[in-house]
């Protein structure tokens, strides 16, 4: 474990088109949180607390190639055991029970079984959704900002429950225990409300502060750095029109 003391264990899946691992920065950050990257051959660790399911620049053949690993099998174990599973955007149309391509927009395949640990299901549409986004966690009432970039649209029982809400909109879903959730907003783990709250649910303390803050100030000191060290008149000379 990271750090001393308790930890969360959480567990990525990797699959061939992951994509937005950007999505777990912040997570990675946290004093209370071991994050695991489940790479292609390994198993998913049996004592992970949480599985997070990330984006995909090809949902169904991820979901496919995660099936492959046997690894929707190991996520099912870990949900019946009480475990938690989060799905973003891709992910999350993972956890429904079926994800239809009837325009054929991602390939041949026009439809595959989903895990069925939400009830809802994903028709994917031409139109891609592209949006910076201010949203709030209807779970841990916290203020989120991130983006949505996805094709498709998940509707279904469990979308009665949503996980977010963005832009007053509805968003996500989550199972009737609460126990299973996805959403289509990137960026959620940013949020020190959030983090707080997901980590107070399992008992531990978030400590690492406003994420995005510490990057900017990192940023900074890296911005002086190079401004104390870096000769100005020869980078001006480079940089002038020859």
């Amino acid at each position: 474990a990271k750090g001393e003391g308790r930890a969360l264990k959480v567990a990525v899946p990797v699959t061939p088109r992951i994509a937005n691992f950007d999505d777990f920065d912040a997570l990675a950050a946290e004093p209370s949180v071991e994050l695991v990257f489940v790479r292609p051959g390994e198993r998913i660790p049996a004592d992970a607390g949480l599985i997070v399911l990330a984006g995909s620049k090809a949902t169904i053949s991820d979901m496919l190639a995660l099936r492959g690993e046997g690894w929707d099998a190991e996520i099912a174990a870990h949900a019946r055991r009480g475990g938690r599973v989060i799905g973003i955007c891709g992910g999350y149309q993972m956890l429904g029970r079926v994800i239809r391509d009837p325009h054929g927009i991602e390939g041949d395949r026009r439809e595959v079984e989903g895990l069925g640990l939400l009830d809802v299901e994903t028709v994917m549409e031409p139109e891609k959704r592209l949006a910076n986004a201010t949203a709030r966690s209807l779970a841990y009432d916290a203020a989120l900002a991130g983006y949505e970039i996805h094709l498709g649209r998940t509707t279904g029982p469990d979308h009665q429950r949503p996980y977010v809400e963005i832009e007053g909109r509805a968003d996500g879903a989550m199972s009737p225990d609460g126990r299973i959730a996805g959403t289509y907003l990137h960026r959620l783990f940013d949020s020190e409300a959030f983090r707080a709250g997901l980590l107070a649910s399992f008992g531990l303390a978030g400590g690492a502060g406003d994420y995005r803050l510490s990057v900017d100030r990192a940023l900074d000191g890296i911005a002086a750095e190079l401004e104390a060290h870096l000769d100005r008149a020869w980078l001006d000379a480079l940089l002038a029109p020859s």
